[in-house]
């Protein structure tokens, strides 16, 4: 297993998980719920923040790898899953949004695992729909776990609607990886 700058940031953002969750279960004295959720909005965007910051260094530095390219989506879905779970758990968002989502994840991780299995995997690269809906529930979250007014702008509201936007968008990119898959998939069972 190669070790890197970009593999270190890609393993803090899997441990900044369990602090993500942890700090709602701290004892009631010692965080009020402004500052938790000011703590886990903080802890989700830094994690965000190396998602581009180990991308840009592999890339830059020349320290791309197999595990790196592995590892750094498994980290991405693990955070995203991990929040919205805490989200449902506070009522901040819908169990629906949350298994849409993280349904779309795990089929399209598969579908992906499976197409470069048969030789295949261009038929699955990431989308400019794809992208947009990242960028949509990468917004959203930080809104929803921040759960507090900025400047008179609701952010529970806005991130809802941000939220809902990703899942709608989470159900077109799936369809559309699934489609520019379909001929492969296909063929392939025609071949079996």
């Amino acid at each position: 297993m190669p070790f890197n700058l970009p593999i270190f940031l890609t393993w803090l953002r899997i441990l900044a998980i369990p602090l993500l969750i942890a700090v709602y279960y701290v004892p009631a004295g010692w965080l009020s719920l402004p500052e938790r959720n000011l703590l886990a909005t903080a802890l989700f965007v830094a994690a965000a923040f190396t998602d581009w910051a180990d991308g840009y260094l592999a890339r830059r530095l020349n320290q791309t790898s197999a595990f790196g390219a592995f590892l750094d989506p498994v980290a991405d879905k693990l955070m995203v899953a991990a929040a919205l779970i805490v989200l449902i758990q506070l009522g901040r968002t819908d169990a629906i949004v949350a298994t849409v989502i993280i349904g779309r994840e795990i089929t399209i991780s598969a579908l992906r695992e499976w197409m470069a299995k048969i030789g295949a995997a261009r038929s699955v690269a990431v989308s400019l729909l794809g992208k947009i809906k990242t960028a949509s529930q990468m917004l959203a979250i930080p809104l929803l776990l921040y759960d507090a007014p900025i400047d008179g702008l609701d952010c529970r509201e806005i991130g809802n609607w941000l939220i809902w936007i990703a899942a709608l968008l989470t159900l077109w990119s799936m369809g559309y990886y699934l489609r520019m898959a379909w001929p492969d998939i296909a063929r392939r069972s025609l071949s079996e």
